[in-house]
């Protein structure tokens, strides 16, 4: 039996298997509002197999989105275009999820393929926030540092984009807090040189996380999971945010109601040297989820079945989320349940079974 198809229960929900889609920005939307093309990339992954679906960095307020291009969800109109997409996602056996976000001072850029680079508001762009008036690299904005006010304004962004992916059908949360977005900035020392509640220590740093878990826990129903992407390293040898308090702020998720923490890494600052391989990132999900006890999900250079499933067998985190090679091969959890002989564990749709079946 793989353990890589095995169930998975996070609170009131089922996964079907240990196989998920991480976040990838599409840049693809108007107004924050998701059209076809977000129907046909995120259904067509439940359709794949996938177990968890989760879509790109979605924001809570226009001025958390990375670019003029990326989904939100701070009004009625989006929340009306998504419930289509949630719906097939859960007729495809996956569950729909969607990862909160807001981008602080890494936001207000342009689209990659395009003017990719910080985009004035001149130019369609806007003010970018931060916890400290520090800009992400040079060239960037010098973020407005938000006021106590302002940030009891975040929390409440995130606990009314909480309310509204319930309308949009989603049943589990996850919330941004990695790659130097804004909940990731008060995290790290590179980026917060506050001197008030919510800088200076570990406790300080990662206050708003921790409020913003307590808001959206408020409000999402007890039986659907919640859960956290932290960046667990800044791979900064001095002054950085560190596995170590990964760990610690781990522990404090856990008491609030967090059900998983996916493990990812970097984004606080430009130019770092990270140590690309295969797997790199797993050892995070690895400690955390034996230091805390907490369910961990591993991700990044994740691509051949037979690594996914050593992964999840020897007990190195309980979810393997794909990204790039996720968008090469929508349908990789059926070829791997078929390289790993569980073919019959993840049937096909009706439509695609004489594929599957000789």
């Amino acid at each position: 039996m793989s353990e890589l198809f095995t169930p998975l229960v996070l609170r009131g929900r089922t996964l079907r298997n240990r196989i998920g889609v991480a976040p990838m920005c599409q840049y693809s939307a108007t107004d924050g509002v998701p059209d076809a093309w977000h129907h046909v990339h995120l259904v067509s992954r439940a359709v794949g197999g996938n177990a968890l679906v989760l879509t790109e960095a979605t924001a809570v307020v226009p001025e958390g989105r990375i670019s003029p291009g990326c989904l939100g969800i701070w009004n009625d109109a989006q929340v009306e275009a998504f419930q289509p997409i949630t719906a097939g996602i859960r007729q495809q056996g996956a569950l729909p999820a969607v990862q909160l976000a807001h981008a602080g001072r890494k936001a207000s850029t342009g689209l990659p393929w395009a003017d990719a680079g910080p985009l004035p508001p001149d130019a369609g762009g806007w003010e970018v926030v931060g916890p400290s008036p520090l800009p992400f690299d040079e060239g960037y904005p010098v973020p407005h540092e938000l006021t106590t006010e302002e940030i009891s304004g975040v929390v409440a962004s995130f606990r009314d984009a909480a309310t509204r992916a319930l309308e949009a059908g989603f049943e589990a949360i996850e919330l941004h807090a990695a790659h130097g977005y804004l909940l990731h900035s008060f995290h790290s020392p590179v980026s917060n040189r506050r001197q008030d509640a919510y800088g200076g220590d570990l406790e300080g740093r990662t206050r708003l996380t921790r409020e913003v878990v307590d808001a959206v826990r408020s409000v999402w129903p007890e039986e659907l999971p919640l859960l956290v992407r932290l960046s667990a390293s800044d791979w900064l040898e001095n002054g950085g945010w560190t596995i170590d308090e990964s760990v610690e702020l781990s522990r404090s998720l856990a008491t609030a109601g967090v059900d998983l923490v996916d493990c990812s890494s970097g984004g606080a600052a430009p130019g770092v040297r990270i140590p690309l391989e295969p797997g790199y990132q797993v050892p995070f999900a690895e400690r955390i989820r034996r230091e805390v006890g907490l369910p961990t999900a591993a991700v990044g250079l994740i691509t051949e079945p037979a690594q996914a499933e050593a992964i999840v067998a020897e007990g190195r985190a309980d979810v393997v989320l794909l990204a790039r090679e996720s968008l090469r091969d929508p349908y990789w959890p059926r070829r791997a349940a078929t390289e790993l002989g569980v073919q019959e564990l993840l049937d096909a749709p009706e439509q695609y079974l004489r594929a599957w079946r000789s």
